[in-house]
């Protein structure tokens, strides 16, 4: 299963596109003017060979796949070089694919960079989908979006064939027997093992770190003298690391769902159980239902389950409690998505696994043909290097009443997740928590939602005091979903732009309710 941490959404979801990068150019498609190589007041980063500092991006149309046809629009596609290995950035380089629509209008104030989270999710197939969101931000800015070292087209990481991703649904996330523990852990150490295989030596420099030097080299080949960028979700933790390692290099930044900085595996771990067993909470509320009742009888539903899945629609296949669970939680990532779970709670009820189990392969990235997407497995493999931390299952067990008395629906489920997500992970992890201290940036706006159910509120106030005095600036919107920009909050939509297009930063603590 995979961690809740990613930005999902049902709307994004089902908009995502998946384009691909082309490698050449043509007269008509190439369209550097100036802004796709450095100019002389874009600072360099240091350390970095001529050759990469120098380069030039060759914008061309961007390709279709097999899945999907290229964007439509002035959207253009390039390939940026970076050192494979940081440490040594003379040695290998990979390549990283890019997607831009330069600014509509002729005040330009340059590229805005967008991650989307994950981590592990691709910017190239998002960005043309999320361009609407976004669109009064448009005539000003460049919209920028890459896939990160490890993702989609910049050498993503396929750990297990699509046969393996099914077959691994039948593994219990939430063991209770000995013989359940043993498939469970050897499923985290094949997973691995796949991972070791699949990525090779780009398995140790796929870290959050890695990605934000990769980020200021891209800031200066665009031509930009600062950086400035929209983080989502994890999107929200690289910004933190960004300004951390490059202070004097950022501009009009936003991180919004913010991940907690301060926060190690079990509390990223306790925060979701509580921000999805808030979200559940409103959710039930707006059905009529009081929290408490309406949580035992989801918690019985899945309880029935780990005994006696559910038939569903789809041939060959049945409604597991890991998979049951996977379903109740995409549509919490929006409150658009709660219809869609009031449905499928009532077939479940009646005996029909099938709305549940297409919510959960909507999550797990599974088309009709059975075939499964990537996120997943870019996720696992930079969260397992960025995270030192390695709870064993003694100290998962421990921890567990506490987890059910947070949220009796996901506590258990979050809980192994924590023992089994890094098991027996070849590489080690390089840190505790985030170093996100940014002192001297420019001011950061962090926005934070009460209702977020994967990046719980109070991570916002974290990174705000850990980015530092005069640094993090709070704007909270009291709603529901993952995310405030775009999803139905004028106040916050206007701060945001208001921030972004005239450098306007409101009040630390503005609240938009």
């Amino acid at each position: 299963m995979a961690r809740l941490v990613r930005w999902t959404a049902l709307t994004a979801a089902a908009a995502l596109l998946t384009a691909g990068c082309s490698g050449g150019s043509s007269d008509e498609d190439k369209d550097d003017g100036g802004r796709s190589s450095a100019g002389p007041s874009a600072a360099a980063p240091s350390g970095v060979p001529e050759a990469l500092v120098s380069q030039t991006l060759d914008w061309a149309r961007c390709e279709g796949t097999d899945d999907a046809p290229a964007p439509d629009g002035d959207w253009r596609c390039a390939t940026l070089k970076a050192p494979l290995d940081w440490s040594d950035p003379d040695g290998e380089t990979i390549d990283l694919a890019l997607i831009r629509s330069r600014a509509s209008g002729d005040d330009r104030i340059g590229s805005l960079l967008f991650n989307f989270g994950g981590p592990g999710a691709s910017g190239v197939s998002t960005m043309p989908s999320y361009a609407d969101t976004v669109s009064s931000l448009h005539e000003r800015y460049d919209l920028v979006s890459w896939d990160p070292r490890g993702v989609a087209a910049s050498e993503g990481v396929r750990c297990r064939t699509d046969e393996a991703i099914e077959a691994a649904e039948s593994v219990d996330s939430t063991p209770d027997s000995p013989a359940e523990e043993q498939a469970y852990l050897k499923d985290a150490a094949d997973f691995g093992r796949g991972c070791e295989k699949a990525a090779g030596k780009l398995m140790e420099h796929v870290s959050t770190t890695d990605t934000a030097r990769d980020m200021d080299l891209m800031r200066h080949v665009l031509g930009d003298e600062r950086m400035h960028y929209f983080g989502i979700s994890y999107g929200t933790e690289l910004g933190g690391v960004y300004a951390h390692l490059f202070p004097e290099h950022v501009g009009r930044v936003i991180l919004d769902a913010v991940v907690d900085p301060g926060a190690d595996t079990m509390g990223h771990a306790e925060n979701q159980a509580r921000g999805f067993q808030r979200a559940l909470d409103d959710y039930l509320e707006s059905t009529g239902q009081e929290p408490e009742q309406g949580s035992r009888k989801i918690a019985g539903l899945l309880e029935r389950l780990d005994a006696e899945p559910l038939p569903t629609s789809s041939p060959g296949r049945e409604l597991t409690q890991t998979l049951a669970f996977t379903g109740i939680v995409l549509p919490l990532y929006s409150e658009s998505g709660w219809p869609a779970l009031t449905s499928a709670l009532k077939a479940a009820e009646e005996g029909d696994g099938s709305e549940l189990l297409a919510l959960a392969d909507g999550y797990n990235e599974r088309d009709p043909s059975g075939r499964y997407g990537t996120t997943t497995h870019s996720q696992r493999v930079i969260s397992c290097l960025d995270d030192k931390q390695r709870p064993t299952v003694e100290e998962t067990k421990k921890l567990l009443p506490r987890f059910e008395k947070v949220s009796p629906v996901f506590g258990a489920f979050l809980g192994w997740d924590t023992a089994g997500w890094c098991h027996d992970w070849p590489v080690a992890g390089q840190h505790e928590t985030a170093e996100v201290s940014a002192p001297g940036a420019a001011p950061v706006l962090v926005v934070g939602n009460t209702g977020d159910p994967a990046t719980p509120y109070e991570g916002a106030r974290r990174m705000a005091d850990e980015l530092g005095k005069d640094v993090g600036v709070v704007l909270t919107w009291q709603g529901e979903g993952h995310g405030a920009y775009g999803n139905g909050s004028d106040c916050v939509d206007s701060a945001v732009d208001a921030y972004l297009l005239k450098g306007t930063v409101p009040k630390d603590g503005k609240v938009c309710s």
